[in-house]
């Protein structure tokens, strides 16, 4: 029996990613990998094992093993992480990419990575950021990012290698802590929205960004390895969108299901990070080319966020 690996499980995405696929595919199928130890929940619910992803031959081992047909590769440091921790990011960010590009080349395996609306700079333009636009990232996370783009684009021209990817936009979820990217302002208003009915925000309050619900993240992601490979024509990473909204329309629209609810605002460093990503994604080839449709809004989402969150929150 094929099995499915990812890798960077305990993160943002890799939690809630491993839920979904194990849901699926049955649990004794998916097998979830960190270098931390996991939650009670990833490790209850289906195989876990301690993996760094910079061991390749321990990686080679599980996936000779277990039969693995598909890897998600997830295990990277994010944006305000990395500009603290320069060569740390952009070894585990590049060395754990080409590693697994070189496994799947030799044992044949569908691959994903994730991309960012971080390989965007200055000077994208800003609005319905085009697929194929200027790239000129400053920050560490976006360099690795781009760079990374172009390895993947390499080794499918090269090497036939199928790997598939998608720039993620900021991702909202209730189900992991908010994880040190710039965007995840928008998952932490919400924790505290819920326990003090108060957010400062460190970004200005007309900071408008690309965001996408976490339950329309997985979907695109399992959506694009699922996808026929006669459908994937892009192979460097495909821009996705869902909305895009201010920390002043966010407070808004919280304040529709919690009235007293105050922000506040002192932009700190990540503004700048902020500052150099686009407003709004013009995703209109992965609509086409695989049928990527998004779900959630920001009414929609905020109103699931509030509601599975403070069940989270009353349980722990």
């Amino acid at each position: 029996m094929e099995s499915i690996l990812v890798i960077g499980a305990n993160g943002q995405i890799g939690t809630e990613l491993v839920a979904e696929l194990r849901r699926i595919n049955g649990a004794e199928r998916v097998i979830a990998t960190d270098i931390k130890e996991p939650a009670s929940e990833l490790k209850n619910n289906g195989p876990f094992i301690q993996l760094d992803v910079l061991d390749q031959v321990k990686l080679r081992e599980i996936i000779l093993e277990n039969r693995v047909n598909r890897v998600y590769l997830l295990a990277a440091l994010l944006s305000a992480t990395a500009e603290q921790k320069i060569k740390s990011a952009w070894k585990l960010n590049m060395e754990g990419l080409l590693g697994t590009l070189e496994l799947s080349r030799e044992l044949k395996f569908r691959l994903f990575w994730p991309s960012s609306i971080a390989v965007f700079g200055p000077s994208t333009p800003k609005d319905h950021t085009p697929q194929f636009t200027i790239t000129a990232p400053t920050t560490v996370y976006g360099i690795s990012k781009i760079a990374g783009e172009q390895w993947c684009e390499y080794y499918f021209n090269r090497f036939g290698v199928d790997v598939r990817s998608l720039r993620y936009p900021g991702l909202i979820g209730y189900k992991s802590e908010p994880g040190g990217g710039t965007t995840d302002y928008a998952v932490h208003i919400f924790h505290e929205a819920l326990k003090n009915q108060s957010y400062e925000s460190f970004l200005s309050p007309d900071t408008e960004l690309p965001m996408m619900y976490m339950k329309d993240a997985i979907r695109a992601t399992i959506g694009i390895m699922e996808s026929d490979a006669g459908r994937i024509k892009i192979r460097s990473s495909y821009n996705i969108a869902a909305m895009s909204f201010t920390p002043e329309q966010l407070a808004a629209e919280i304040r529709k299901h919690i009235s007293n609810f105050r922000i506040t605002y002192k932009p700190d460093i990540r503004q700048q990070y902020a500052d150099s990503w686009p407003h709004s994604i013009d995703d209109s080839c992965a609509r086409n080319d695989w049928g990527w449709q998004h779900e959630y809004d920001l009414s929609g989402m905020t109103g699931d966020m509030l509601q599975h969150l403070s069940q989270v929150l009353v349980h722990h």
